[in-house]
């Protein structure tokens, strides 16, 4: 799964972008709606943001392009956005209208399970048949992969570390291990994210994840890049780091298109 900022270096670029990267042989691609405070977000993928912003990009860009991308492309397309855009646009709404732009779920890495009592959120995703990924971390005790697990749909995003994303030369020595840990409480395929950025993180990943999540490697990519070189570079990059998903990824696919 790949990553991607809308509105970032413009709307026009992102979807030249995301065309690009299913072209590749990507299996699902992350939309971000920018937000003037990503936490979860290292100095890259914050800049791309500040400069969709900048732009001018609304959260109603961001569902006029999912739709227009749905029509083009063949494999699922998620939205990304923190929860304050969600609560400002109206919690109901924005998952109404994500669903009805055409989008294959949504990521919200700030949504607390423990919130749901006042947010309804979760609610609000199974009415509207939009999966839900929750988000853990390797800091995350047992009782909050339980009560994740009871909620998440479509599949589970674990942090490959605590703190916030990045490219990495390393991945970290026991992420195996926890790794391995969330498998016991998630019935649904696992994506690992932060920090993947070359194609030995995957090798090592595969065995134990079923999805890697590579975002600001790419942002690298299209910000050394020439506007006209852009497409070009990220296939080149995409050639590079590319394998044959596991067979779980059809599952993946299957479930989230339904």
């Amino acid at each position: 799964m790949t990553h991607v900022v809308i509105g970032y270096p413009s709307l026009e670029d992102t979807v030249k972008i995301v065309k690009t990267m299913a072209q590749q042989g990507v299996d699902l691609i992350e939309l971000q709606i920018p937000f003037s405070d990503p936490l979860a977000d290292g100095p890259t993928i914050m800049k791309a943001c500040e400069k969709s912003l900048e732009n001018g990009t609304k959260i109603k860009d961001a569902f006029i392009l999912m739709k227009k991308l749905t029509k083009e492309v063949k494999i699922p397309l998620l939205f990304m956005a923190y929860y304050n855009n969600v609560f400002k646009y109206g919690t109901e709404k924005f998952i109404r209208d994500a669903k009805t732009s055409g989008a294959y779920g949504l990521i919200v890495p700030d949504m607390p399970v423990d919130e749901e009592s006042h947010e309804h959120f979760y609610e609000y995703c199974k009415k509207y048949n939009l999966n839900n990924i929750q988000v853990v971390s390797p800091a995350s005790i047992n009782e909050r992969l339980i009560k994740n697990a009871k909620v998440s749909r479509g599949f589970v995003y674990f942090t490959a570390r605590q703190g916030i994303t990045g490219a990495k030369e390393k991945l970290d020595p026991r992420l195996i291990g926890k790794l391995k840990n969330v498998r016991k409480f998630f019935k649904i395929p696992i994506a690992v994210g932060f920090g993947i950025s070359k194609r030995e993180h995957l090798e090592k990943l595969k065995p134990y994840a079923d999805i890697a999540v590579i975002g600001s490697t790419i942002i690298n990519v299209i910000n050394e890049s020439k506007e006209k070189d852009i497409e070009k570079n990220i296939k080149q990059f995409l050639d590079q780091l590319v394998i044959p998903a596991k067979a779980g990824i059809q599952a993946i696919i299957t479930l989230l298109t339904e």
